[in-house]
């Protein structure tokens, strides 16, 4: 019977981060290591008021990037001067747990926040208090999935990962060990 598939990074927390994490902040049980429980990704998309075609371009484009087919976010509120009505389609989410989630923050770390523009690490501020990191990417196009001569616009993606950790500091040395690339 062939073994079941399990993403390097899960593998790496497994055998290395945990323990590692246990020592510096010294865990009496293994359920209080900090873990990452899922990733959030949105792409929001302001000119799918005009052109809701767009808005499915944004979703087919967020599904090649995470692997799995993502929600269409609606307008919740009609606002005049935007000319938007409440249940327009203005953007694109898809959460990742598990396997989905490591794999893609491997491909995150490793060829996608590489391949940034002027990137100069990540801010190490981006914490909201309770151990959770949000980071944005101005182009979409940075990562692999998508071919650069098919895409007729750029989008910005937000991408949200969310730890078991109970505050910023046991967050960051948790995405420190899976290489997140923070300034000092």
């Amino acid at each position: 019977m062939p073994e079941a598939y399990i993403p390097r990074l899960k593998q790496h927390f497994d055998d290395v981060l945990r323990e590692e994490l246990t020592k510096e902040f010294g865990y009496a049980n293994p359920m209080q290591v900090p873990r990452l429980e899922k990733v959030v990704l949105n792409l929001g998309i302001g000119e799918g008021v005009a052109d809701t075609k767009k808005v499915t371009a944004a979703a087919a484009d967020l599904a090649r990037i995470a692997g799995q087919k993502p929600v269409i976010a609606k307008a919740r509120k009609s606002i005049a001067t935007f000319k938007l009505r409440e249940g327009m389609p203005v953007g694109a989410k898809v959460t990742l747990r598990k396997g989905r989630m490591y794999d893609f923050i491997d491909r995150l770390v490793t060829i996608a926040l590489p391949r940034v523009r002027d990137f100069r690490g990540l801010n190490p501020k981006s914490f909201d208090g309770r151990g959770n990191f949000a980071l944005g990417i101005k182009e979409h196009i940075v990562f692999p999935e998508i071919d650069y001569d098919k895409v007729d616009s750029i989008w910005g993606l937000d991408v949200i990962v969310c730890t078991t950790a109970t505050n910023d500091d046991e967050a960051r040395a948790l995405l420190k060990g899976f290489n997140f690339p923070f300034r000092s």
